[in-house]
């Protein structure tokens, strides 16, 4: 099987140094050799009331200049691996490894935890899926799964997408598997786990008091 091809418009997520197209190519133009896999697929945004509701209150300007719901409405080109009601998966336009791809929900969030737990959860359950599919193409036996969430963790396109990377053994791809981790301390860790603790009553309060509402 041949490598996969890459996408002909998103730039880089995880390496933001890589230059845009030259100069004269339009956005979204294919390079010379690439198709457009597209299939009609009308973004969930409007199509779903309920995951509208979720997504909280998303302006036009920004449903239009997001660059993952054009692909979703089949307004920009993409190569589409895989494609259900929720969500969306295609191959990234500048790959850190051959098969890098994109699991994508077809409602607008910006950020996951602005995602509500069933889509993340449907995002989830086809990891397994598309991993192996991907793994056995690239002839690859590993794979990271990353989801930069926020500008400093790296995040580009605000709009909620996992990183499904292949690995090959000795592909040095990430720099920060050469350090070397050093140990907790017990008592900043201590403290550190009561703080999250009470993060997670306070978010579970806040749970319980919606349902009872909503019941």
């Amino acid at each position: 099987m041949s490598p996969p091809r890459r996408l002909a418009v998103l730039h880089s997520h995880l390496r933001p140094e890589v230059p845009p197209p030259p100069a004269g190519r339009g956005e979204n133009e294919l390079t010379e050799g690439q198709e457009a896999v597209v299939s009609t697929s009308p973004c969930a945004v409007a199509g779903d009331d309920r995951l509208s509701a979720a997504a909280g209150p998303v302006g036009d300007g920004e449903l239009e200049t997001c660059v993952f719901c054009r692909i979703i409405r089949d307004e920009a080109p993409a190569f589409k691996v895989y494609e259900d009601d929720v969500c969306l998966c295609i191959l990234d336009s500048h790959p850190l490894a051959p098969g890098h791809s994109l699991i994508i929900p077809k409602c607008h969030f910006s950020s996951l935890e602005a995602t509500p737990p069933t889509v993340v959860a449907a995002m989830c359950s086809k990891v397994p899926f598309l991993s192996n599919a991907i793994m056995k193409a690239t002839q690859c036996d590993s794979f990271n799964l990353v989801v930069n969430n926020g500008a400093a963790a790296g995040q580009v396109i605000f709009h909620t997408h996992c990183h499904i990377i292949p690995r090959k053994s000795g592909d040095e791809l990430w720099p920060t598997e050469s350090f070397r981790r050093s140990s907790i301390e017990p008592n900043e860790t201590s403290n550190l786990i009561s703080c999250i603790k009470e993060q997670l009553d306070s978010s579970l309060k806040t749970v319980k008091t919606e349902a009872a509402i909503e019941s």
